[in-house]
């Protein structure tokens, strides 16, 4: 009896045990095959970090294509990924098209093929990786911002990174969208964009040569070139326009501009930006050898004085895709002269300053302005001098009026009353009270002088008389670094009193000796040669007169 209630207990107790270990085992059986049957359910949740460099924009926004199982292959260091599927069925609605389009067999639909087409050799190129990023972008598809250098955590599968276009700044520019399989070990992308250039010169007419800074004379045409570097390899865009936004100092005209402008466009980086020929201080309208004028495509805005060129899309300008991954060079050439208001001498010049905007990233629209980022300002500075003629007497320096002057410049020009420069054979100007000719904002070149009428009282100078005026210095590779040295050379009677580059003021006298007085106080009239010429041969014969006498005097005495 007792051994019968001690066996019953055993099982009792044994039977409790049984249950419990059989709980347990098939719960965790339930367990084992929940992962079996889903593991995409299970893995879903699965992470993988990713780290932005922070080079190229500060920001950045993440578009999952594929959910997968990503492992690291130790063999291969490469990732591994398996149980690929769409990341949602607006993605591939949208993908899909793209991929057809690219390459991808038609009848495809799965993602585990689409995923093995990308990552065979080839097919992911730049331009097919921004194709996908602008498909996406338009179903409207949720992103995931990163920060640039800051690592984050995403699910496991296939993402395109692009730049936030609100996050690139001057002189940066968004990448192409680039492809990440996430998942396993750590991901590093490490964006790469060039980013455009822009340069200024202005055309120095005595070396017929573009240069950072030129002198020239007030109203005289001044061209202006503008020059953009577009950088080989950005093959993620499927159109390309820039924007030149130019502000003048106030010393410069902007009524030529619309009229004079001429935009031309050649492929390729490397190379200059001769794009037309250059004589004196003219520019050519013709294209040199491998330039494109597409001016009749681009559009001009002026604006007091500031204007914007915006060129059409450089892509189709250069006949496509093929030409333009190897870059491009866009100039623009305009005719701004000086005005009346424009500074003399080199302590400010009149500066002229542009900058280029350019596409902030292969998805930006370049409609408008806000598309567009830009690049640094750079520059070009025009200067003008001051001549100051003034007529004086030789004996003390007293100031003239009333002489009359012809000053030619090396255009064979004359200086006319009101300042402006002639071709009329008879213009002149006649010196004030002060005895003052003024040549208001002069190039520095020769100039010929000629006396038509001394003042009344003193003798003009025969001929012609030079000015050389020499500016050095102006061939600099930056405005900033441009000291114009300014020097003045004349032929008597004429003399340098003054010449200072930082104010633009060149003093020089026009000396004048004082008419002699003859006997009887005959005085011939200022400049009237006729009478000075009766006056000498008067004189002269007075003395063979009294020399005939004393002769004949002296004669008489030896015959005594």
């Amino acid at each position: 009896m007792l051994v019968a209630i001690a066996i019953g207990i055993e099982v009792v107790v044994v039977s409790k045990m049984l249950r419990h270990l059989l709980n347990v085992v098939v719960i965790a059986m339930a367990a084992v095959f929940s992962f079996a049957i889903a593991p995409g359910a299970a893995h879903a949740a699965d992470t993988g970090a990713i780290t932005v460099d922070g080079t190229v924009a500060t920001r950045y926004d993440a578009y999952q294509l594929l959910s997968a199982t990503v492992v690291d292959d130790a063999d291969t260091d490469q990732k591994i990924a398996t149980d690929v599927t769409w990341a949602n069925d607006a993605v591939r609605q949208a993908v899909l098209p793209v991929l057809h389009d690219a390459g991808l067999d038609s009848t495809v639909s799965t993602a585990q093929v689409a995923a093995e087409w990308m990552n065979a050799d080839g097919h992911m190129t730049t331009a097919l990786a921004a194709k996908l990023a602008r498909a996406i972008c338009n179903t409207g598809a949720v992103s995931v911002a990163l920060k640039a250098g800051t690592a984050a955590e995403l699910p496991c599968g296939y993402w395109l990174i692009v730049a936030d276009d609100g996050a690139v700044a001057q002189n940066e520019a968004g990448t192409a969208p680039i492809m990440a399989l996430v998942g396993g070990s750590a991901v590093a992308v490490k964006p790469k964009a060039a980013t455009p250039k822009v340069a200024k010169h202005v055309l120095e007419d005595s070396a017929a040569a573009w240069q950072k800074a030129a002198d020239a004379t007030v109203a005289d045409d001044l061209y202006w070139r503008l020059s953009a570097t577009v950088p080989a390899g950005l093959t993620a865009y499927d159109t390309y326009a820039v924007q030149f936004v130019d502000t003048m100092s106030a010393g410069l005209d902007p009524s030529k501009v619309a009229a004079s402008m001429r935009v031309y466009v050649a492929a390729g980086a490397d190379g200059g930006f001769d794009a037309v020929a250059c004589e004196g201080g003219n520019a050519s309208s013709a294209p040199a050898k491998g330039w494109t004028d597409i001016t009749s495509q681009c559009k001009v805005s002026v604006e007091g004085n500031a204007f914007i060129v915006r060129t059409g899309d450089l892509i189709a300008a250069l006949g496509g895709a093929d030409a333009f991954t190897a870059g491009a060079r866009v100039v623009a050439v305009y005719n701004a002269p000086l005005n009346s208001a424009c500074n003399h001498g080199i302590a400010k010049g009149n500066p002229n300053e542009v900058y280029l905007r350019y596409p902030r990233s292969p998805l930006a629209g370049q409609s408008g302005d806000a598309g567009f980022t830009r690049t640094p300002s750079d520059d070009a500075c025009a200067y003008t001098w001051g001549l100051s003629l003034i007529k004086r007497s030789s004996s003390d320096d007293k100031p003239l009026a009333g002489a009359k002057l012809r000053i030619i410049d090396d255009r064979g020009r004359i200086l006319t009353t009101d300042g402006s420069w002639s071709t009329d054979a008879d213009a002149c100007v006649t010196t004030g009270a002060d005895g003052h000719v003024e040549l208001t904002g002069v190039d520095a070149d020769v100039y010929t002088v000629e006396e038509v009428a001394a003042p009344k009282g003193y003798t003009a100078f025969e001929g012609k008389r030079t000015v050389t005026v020499t500016a050095e210095g102006l061939d600099v590779k930056q405005v900033a670094a441009a000291k114009p040295k300014v020097t003045v050379s004349v032929e008597s009677p004429l003399r340098v009193d003054t010449a200072d580059a930082g104010t633009g003021l060149i003093e020089l006298s026009v000396l004048n000796t004082p008419s002699k007085e003859v006997s009887r106080g005959f005085m011939p009239s200022t400049g009237d040669r006729t009478l000075v010429l009766v006056a000498v041969l008067a004189a002269i014969g007075v003395a063979a007169i009294v020399a005939a006498l004393v002769i004949k005097r002296g004669g008489g005495r030896r015959e005594k």
